[in-house]
């Protein structure tokens, strides 16, 4: 099995292909996330089964082409596994190297199906699995997770973190509204 570790830093994991913008002990690939429309990543097509991405999408100014080049190298059905501040967190906006905020639906522009009113050349295809939103168990102690996503929904700061899992589906869906798909939204106090 390959996995992809993307933006590891000094986080190096083992049986994984740890892959950073700069050369430092452990990273077997160095390339800039940011580039892969002019880049492609030093990968064969359909290789990949797994990627993990912790903290690194929100600092790319150009994701499309960095999904789109993921999917490229995506085996079918391989999963990608996002971790990143939620939108509407001080964290998605404090550091000055982030420079892109998501929130639940933002993972479903990865796929084709919402490209149903426009089309800006992205040929990728991600089917949104799950997503988890890591909130603080202290303060939602006792609430329903209906009370906990109208929080989300409505004040700054309730969600820590984002973790998002996605499928590659190959081969691309049609960019029809009707084949967005459902997922599911978890809340983790934490």
């Amino acid at each position: 099995m390959k996995k992809l570790h993307l933006g590891c830093g000094r986080n190096i994991l083992e049986g994984w292909l740890n892959l950073d913008s700069r050369r430092m002990p452990g990273v077997d690939i160095v390339a800039d996330l940011d580039r892969c429309s002019q880049v492609p990543l030093p990968l064969e097509d359909d290789s990949v089964d797994e990627f993990l991405a912790s903290h690194v999408i929100e600092h790319l100014v150009n994701p499309l082409p960095f999904m789109e080049e993921l999917y490229r190298i995506a085996k079918p059905d391989s999963k990608a596994v996002f971790r990143l501040p939620y939108g509407s967190s001080d964290d998605a906006f404090e550091d000055p190297t982030h420079v892109r905020q998501f929130f639940l639906n933002s993972f479903g522009y990865f796929s084709q199906p919402f490209y149903w009113r426009a089309d800006y050349g992205y040929r990728g295809d991600w089917a949104t699995q799950s997503i988890t939103l890591m909130v603080d168990a202290k303060t939602h102690a006792g609430k329903t997770s209906q009370q906990i996503m109208t929080e989300v929904h409505t004040l700054r700061n309730v969600v820590r973190e984002m973790e998002v899992e996605l499928r590659a589906v190959k081969p691309l869906r049609a960019p029809q509204a009707a084949l967005q798909t459902n997922y599911r939204v978890q809340i983790q106090l934490a």
